[in-house]
């Protein structure tokens, strides 16, 4: 009885230790960057990462519209050939 009563009590103080430490943790990780700074590296870096994803979507995309030309290039031609064999 005497063992379960201790064991209880030491899972409180680990609990609460632990709790403590979590919150010492995140209030000292609030740290922020002076207003001038954080307004100047974080456009640069939003407009660096967006203009990187434009970049990743765009090649594709061109790669994309050539093949349709192409494709569309010779469905005309093909069906320019079947016209004529079949006149």
């Amino acid at each position: 009885m005497l063992q379960a009563i201790a064991m209880k009590i030491f899972r409180h103080r680990l609990s609460f230790f632990l709790g403590a430490l979590a919150l010492i943790g995140l209030c000292g990780c609030k740290q922020e960057a002076p207003p001038e700074k954080a307004k100047t590296s974080g456009n640069s870096a939003v407009e660096a990462a967006g203009q990187a994803a434009v970049d990743y979507l765009k090649t594709p995309m061109d790669e994309a519209r050539q093949a349709e030309g192409k494709l569309e290039k010779s469905a005309e031609e093909t069906a320019a050939a079947i016209k004529k064999s079949t006149q």
